[in-house]
């Protein structure tokens, strides 16, 4: 992976610490589903539950203000494309 990565000039990598839950965007994604779609439901299937997860991601992915939100509650950021990003 390090090889993989000196390879490339383009490509930044912040190493996280293994269990950060609150640096991890993803954890946001989760909660709003748990909260939203996933809660007050008892599931019949496999299927059900799979289907309800990605009809509430698919609602998720459309309202790029939701996504931002978990975005921004880490205190992480994106470099936009105007913004040079630093080598470490």
């Amino acid at each position: 992976m390090r090889q993989f990565i000196a390879e490339r000039n383009w490509l930044t990598v912040y190493q996280l610490p293994s269990y950060a839950l609150d640096l991890k965007p993803v954890e946001g994604i989760w909660s709003l589903l748990r909260r939203g779609w996933l809660s007050n439901t008892a599931f019949t299937t496999p299927e059900h539950l799979i289907q309800t997860i990605r009809r509430g991601l698919r609602t998720i992915q459309y309202l790029p203000g939701l996504i931002d939100g978990c975005l921004a509650g880490t205190g992480l950021s994106l470099p936009s494309a105007t913004t040079p990003v630093q080598a470490q």
